[in-house]
């Protein structure tokens, strides 16, 4: 049977590329952008499957409406794909408070307002698929992008535990995790903070890690997320790329170490 998509982020990068990879199965697919004109040539492929919607998601009424609006034109919400995001660039003592509040806005409030405009729908179908575009930086953490990560850290959080409140109605929740890829996250779509010329060298080493070095392709994602959605018991978290499941499995083998060293010192803190 045939799928309802509502995409978030619709006129580029991941998002994109599953509109179009559901649109081509014969799924229907509420995309969103800011820009609607970017969502022509959807529009004219599609005219009967793709319904166009304008949205800002950092707006939370818009971001209701847009939901109901989907549902009612399709008459279901089988998949609600919160994509909308950008990256800011900014060593933590560079961040205004602007660009710290803009950054949690779109990537932390829009996607948990989209997710409260889609609960009380599936709930009522007794089912539904919420993905949540995360990162390898919603588990790991790297210089200059210091605030990104708090807003995918953020997401995978409250995800975690949406999907613990939602299973018994039947959602699933999926955080999808990629590594890096040729879409325009640190390019067009990016912001950055005024740099201090105290952090150039942090700065010159962050540019030059190994895995900004060989970027996944974002069509080679379509069938992994169908995939995703197709599953009968989808996973809570999947990477997406070749590279982060290295930099996790060091990450937390690391923590892991700390945690033992220190564990004395964490029994003497509970007392008793």
């Amino acid at each position: 049977m045939s799928k309802t998509w509502f995409i978030t982020g619709a006129s580029k990068g991941f998002g994109r590329e599953w509109a179009e990879a559901a649109l081509e199965r014969g799924d229907s697919v509420a995309g969103t952008a800011r820009n609607l004109s970017t969502l022509d040539a959807l529009r004219s492929t599609y005219p009967e499957t793709f319904l166009p919607i304008r949205l800002d998601v950092t707006d939370k009424d818009a971001d209701f409406a847009a939901v109901q609006q989907a549902a009612e034109h399709f008459d279901q919400l089988d998949i609600v794909v919160n994509n909308a995001g950008y990256g800011h660039f900014g060593m933590i003592e560079e961040l205004s408070e602007e660009e710290a509040r803009a950054q949690l806005e779109t990537n932390l409030f829009g996607a948990l307002w989209i997710s409260q405009a889609a609960l009380p729908i599936m709930r009522q179908q007794g089912s539904g698929h919420i993905i949540q575009v995360s990162s390898i930086g919603g588990i790991s953490a790297f210089p200059s992008v210091g605030i990104y990560h708090a807003s995918k850290w953020a997401l995978e959080g409250f995800s975690q535990s949406l999907s613990q409140e939602v299973a018994g109605f039947g959602i699933n929740v999926t955080l999808v995790e990629p590594g890096g890829f040729s879409t325009d996250w640190s390019g067009p779509s990016a912001s950055h903070s005024e740099q201090m010329v105290e952090y150039a060298s942090v700065r010159e080493a962050a540019a030059n890690r190994p895995s900004a070095s060989n970027p996944g392709d974002p069509t080679a994602t379509r069938g992994a997320i169908l995939k995703v959605v197709d599953a009968e018991k989808p996973p809570l978290r999947i990477f997406f790329g070749s590279a982060p499941l290295d930099i996790a499995t060091k990450d937390y083998e690391s923590r892991l170490t700390t945690w033992n060293e220190w564990q004395q010192v964490s029994i003497e803190a509970h007392g008793n």
